[in-house]
């Protein structure tokens, strides 16, 4: 038994002399070449190749004019050349919209020198949530302006902004009308030619990383 163990102490040793450090850097890259492209509240995803017909011809986000926390109208006209990721929130929101907060500020830390990048939240509750209040809650939660637009508006246009054009909560499978309140917490990716090319879960941390991961696949694609 004794020499048993002098031999596992020299085994240990030996082996433990031979593993080198390396400085080993892991990229994370995108899965696919291209990111899919999505017309319908399926989400059915659409394999188009960025710079052709097909693709110049594929659902885009409409125009639309809102407030942000700074009390300037925001339209598409904004978002001219940027990527940007868009959810749907309101201030008083007790359950699922702090921690999509948070995961909206991670993103915006990881791009806040990125010109190319945008964030845009739209309030689910215009008629409470004024400019005051959007802009105390920028304040509260470092919202960076003109980075990281918080918006109110009509609520008919923010409803079907949601539910006609991004397909925000589309995946629920229900049938919705104005009168429905809009409640989800998915994040969507748009490209600088307005097209959704992702979506993504806003309270799950795996998620938010395949999100930061995307929009880097996004700015290489140009």
């Amino acid at each position: 038994m004794k020499y048993l163990c002098i031999i596992v102490v020299l085994v240990f040793t030996s082996c433990k002399k031979d593993v080198k450090k390396e400085n080993i850097k892991v990229v994370e890259n995108s899965r696919v070449d291209y990111l899919p492209y999505y017309n319908d509240d399926s989400f059915t995803p659409h394999w188009l190749t960025p710079n052709t017909e097909e693709e110049k011809a594929f659902h885009k986000i409409p125009d639309f004019s809102l407030t942000n926390q700074l009390g300037e109208i925001v339209t598409q006209n904004t978002f001219d050349n940027k990527i940007y990721i868009t959810d749907f929130f309101f201030t008083t929101c007790p359950g699922i919209c702090p921690k999509m907060t948070g995961n909206m500020s991670k993103i915006q830390e990881e791009f806040k020198n990125d010109k190319d990048v945008l964030l845009l939240s739209h309030s689910v509750m215009p008629s409470t949530d004024s400019v005051s209040v959007l802009q105390a809650y920028a304040e509260n939660n470092d919202v960076i302006d003109n980075k990281w637009h918080l918006v109110t508006g009509d609520r008919q246009e923010i409803y079907a902004l949601g539910r006609d054009h991004y397909f925000i909560e589309s995946d629920l499978g229900e049938v919705k009308s104005i009168d429905d309140f809009l409640h989800t917490e998915n994040f969507l990716l748009i490209d600088k030619y307005k097209h959704i090319r992702g979506i993504y879960n806003g309270l799950n941390r795996a998620s938010i990383a395949q999100l930061i991961i995307d929009i880097k696949a996004l700015k290489i694609e140009g």
